[in-house]
């Protein structure tokens, strides 16, 4: 929603808007945009009579502003439909579909679109790290979208991504989540299917081919051009092979022909896996390839995507969106290959949806347990006890505190030199970021 209003305002609409709780880092940014922001939910946001209401998926009937717009016979309209009706109708569209790494695989392909001089539009779910905004018109052609399978608003319960009918179209993975608003992993994949017919017939659709939901997916019919993606020994079109361990650096090759060579800051199999799908992506716009891996040098990752928070202390602090057990084992994974000495530390928030229902208890046990000690956060809305890890965690030592403040003493009086420290939310952990740096510095 605060790419959406950056959006209208570059457009020429004055654009106001509210949210219950504001903050970083995308408070910061609609503040540097002179955007005003109001915290809750007040009827008197219609004195200013606004001509249209776009209502983000969070709101809900029995809403204080939702049922006086109602009430009031206001115009209004979801996000994604004001996206597809009033700005993008004529541009065709690049998106990011899948459970994990939609924000940094766009970011990554709007990134490379950019350098290459094709200045496409984009709208990211978080602040891309190359751009001082995360979401803009762009004076080219192309449009950019990271395509989130939730729904789209209280009135139109379809996933947000079948308003977007993409021409490329990128499947980097598909897994249970949401359990929010979906039941099983059956009701995710039938909007995935919805979302391949939206794909025309001259289109194409990239497929991590290491995932074999995808390929079961595609199974079940697809109309477009399909093009294959591995980091693995899986056949497939465009394939990336680590040159080392954190896979700083790795080759890419097109029909198993080598056909250059990425250096770049990112560590991790999972953020090979997502450049290797942004640059085939870029290749098909029409990016000439040499060029696009050459960009990736210059990259850098969205905030809050395993980034350091403190790069010259001898304990590195990182703070990542993870709340996924399988984006939280990719992470530890990431930070596991890292050659340090010291222990890994995991820190975590069961803030999702999901998480909070304890839907993947044993998933998330088997991950922590990469990491030599983890602490979570015990929230008063779980509807299970994060104690109940412990016996599941095989053997890793898990400390389940009921406080920030208690994390920061626990994590203090353990953590040395040599240390990694990674804090996973895909909220504000409660100020975590600020307080454990200022007490590690």
């Amino acid at each position: 929603m605060a790419g959406l209003a950056l959006i209208a305002r570059e457009a020429g609409f004055s654009v106001s808007g509210c949210d219950q709780a504001v903050y970083p880092p995308m408070s910061d940014l609609l503040y540097s945009q002179d955007i005003a922001i109001q915290e809750g939910y007040h009827p008197e946001q219609l004195d200013t009579e606004p001509e249209l209401f776009v209502i983000g998926n969070a709101l809900s009937r029995g809403n204080a502003l939702v049922e006086h717009i109602l009430k009031q016979r206001c115009p209004y309209t979801s996000g994604p439909q004001w996206l597809r009706e009033a700005i993008i109708p004529q541009k065709p569209v690049l998106a990011v579909a899948g459970t994990h790494g939609k924000t940094t695989t766009a970011s990554i392909a709007a990134f490379i679109l950019d350098q290459c001089g094709i200045e496409p539009g984009f709208l990211i779910g978080g602040v891309p790290g190359n751009f001082d905004v995360s979401a803009r018109l762009g004076s080219g052609d192309w449009f950019v979208i990271e395509a989130d399978e939730y729904d789209t608003a209280f009135f139109d319960k379809r996933a947000k991504f079948l308003h977007y009918r993409p021409d490329v179209l990128i499947l980097g993975n598909l897994e249970f989540d949401h359990a929010d608003i979906f039941d099983s992993i059956g009701d995710i994949e039938r909007q995935f299917e919805y979302l391949l017919r939206s794909v025309p017939s001259d289109g194409v659709i990239l497929v991590n081919t290491d995932h074999a939901e995808l390929n079961e997916l595609l199974a079940r019919g697809c109309w477009s051009q399909i093009v294959s993606y591995s980091c693995t020994d899986t056949p497939a079109t465009w394939r990336a092979v680590a040159l080392q361990a954190d896979c700083r650096r790795f080759e890419v090759f097109n029909e198993n022909i080598r056909v250059a060579t990425v250096d770049w800051p990112l560590i991790g199999r999972h953020n090979m896996a997502n450049a290797l799908g942004a640059i085939a992506a870029s290749q098909i716009i029409g990016v000439e390839l040499a060029a696009a891996c050459a960009s990736l040098t210059e990259f850098q990752a969205p905030r809050r995507r395993l980034e350091r928070t403190n790069p010259s202390s001898s304990i590195a602090l990182f703070d990542d969106f993870a709340h996924h057990p399988t984006a939280v084992r990719e992470t530890l994974h990431s930070l596991q290959a890292l050659e340090r000495r010291g222990k890994l530390i995991a820190i975590l928030e069961p803030r999702s949806n999901t998480m909070k229902r304890g839907v993947h208890r044993a998933e998330l046990a088997r991950a922590l347990s990469i990491a030599d000690m983890a602490i979570i956060l015990r929230r008063d809305d779980l509807d299970w006890d994060p104690s109940e890890l412990t016996p599941l965690a095989e053997g890793a030592k898990i400390t389940v505190c009921d406080s920030v403040l208690e994390i920061v003493d626990k994590v203090c009086d353990t953590a040395e030199p040599g240390d990694r420290i990674v804090m996973m939310s895909n909220g504000s952990f409660d100020g975590l970021r600020g307080l454990l740096s200022a007490r590690l510095n």
